[in-house]
């Protein structure tokens, strides 16, 4: 009996570690394309999650998904502790928004003035839904004194580095630079008529981040043998303990683990990247245990700062 649990703890202990360090290893020596976990958070205020926000860095530059609360510092604390030169906030100049619930966009005004504040001189590019435009107009507005004040008192600041292009987009490829093509393409996130996931197509890599969204086959057909899918997910087991007017919300809106598990199973992602966790009391090896349940591939639960 003793031997039998000796066995027991050591596989134990063996599955915690890689669930721990699944991430660890996953980006190729040498790779132009990082993927930093910027904030993995819901709208419950979870105090060692910031809200969501992916940052994929191509050689210098970083196209940023979303924009959650806290995602400017959470952007400094990386390129101060983890040297990611692009997200200093001064070159904070890109985010794609995968649509306009608050919980991914309460960290947009956050985005458009504080890096201007620490020295951005050129206008935030910012892709997003319908809408997004008539939400910058007024965020802009709101904060009219504030740049004012900077503009015409004596801080010494850029004319351009508060203003924001703002990008509408539909689905298709809807940025490319030098090294990068970004495809959107639209999820199903309950009464929300505009939510997009994004697919990043680097030099070395492809990244797919999926949004807030219900099981959808067109992001099985955009993921397709991706290398790395961050996706979100909630707690099967613990989505039954819910009350019923909120089990009808959360399937309409989000992605069980068990669900996710058959979805990676046809995608087939090298690494498949929990995160906007809804953990309703379980933990993070509990989560990968549901998804695994289905995918035979690797999985990790996300969390703030991590780095593939």
């Amino acid at each position: 009996m003793r031997k039998r649990w000796r066995i027991f703890l050591i596989f134990e202990v063996m599955f915690l570690v890689s669930v721990l360090t699944a991430g660890i290893a996953q980006q190729p020596a040498g790779s132009r394309t990082k993927l930093i976990l910027l904030g993995t958070g819901t709208p419950n205020s979870e105090p060692d999650k910031s809200g969501p926000a992916v940052a994929v860095v191509v050689d210098t530059v970083a196209y940023l998904v979303d924009c959650g609360p806290g995602v400017v510092r959470r952007a400094v604390q990386a390129y101060q502790e983890k040297k990611i030169e692009a997200l200093k906030p001064s070159r904070l100049r890109l985010v794609f928004i995968t649509h306009l619930h608050s919980d991914h966009t309460l960290g947009y005004p956050d985005l458009i003035l504080s890096p201007w504040v620490l020295d951005r001189s050129v206008p935030l590019e910012a892709y997003g839904p319908p809408g997004l435009r008539n939400m910058t107009e007024h965020l802009l507005k709101a904060y009219q004194q504030d740049i004012y004040v900077r503009l015409f008192g004596l801080q010494p600041i850029s004319r351009e580095g508060y203003r924001v292009r703002v990008h509408e987009i539909r689905e298709g490829t809807v940025y490319r630079d030098d090294a990068v093509e970004v495809q959107a393409f639209e999820v199903q996130h309950g009464s929300w008529p505009y939510a997009f996931g994004y697919k990043f197509i680097t030099p070395d890599r492809v990244i797919v981040i999926s949004g807030d969204t219900a099981p959808c086959e067109k992001l099985v057909r955009f993921a397709k043998g991706c290398d790395i899918l961050v996706h979100e997910v909630y707690s099967a087991a613990k989505f039954r303990q819910r009350p019923a007017k909120w089990q009808r919300y959360h399937s309409a809106n989000h992605t069980s683990a068990e669900q996710l598990g058959k979805l990676a199973e046809r995608i087939a992602p090298g690494l498949l990247v929990l995160y906007h966790q809804l953990y309703w009391g379980a933990s993070d090896e509990e989560l990968v245990r549901e998804v695994k349940r289905h995918f035979s591939g690797s999985v990790v639960s996300g969390q703030d700062l991590q780095i593939f």
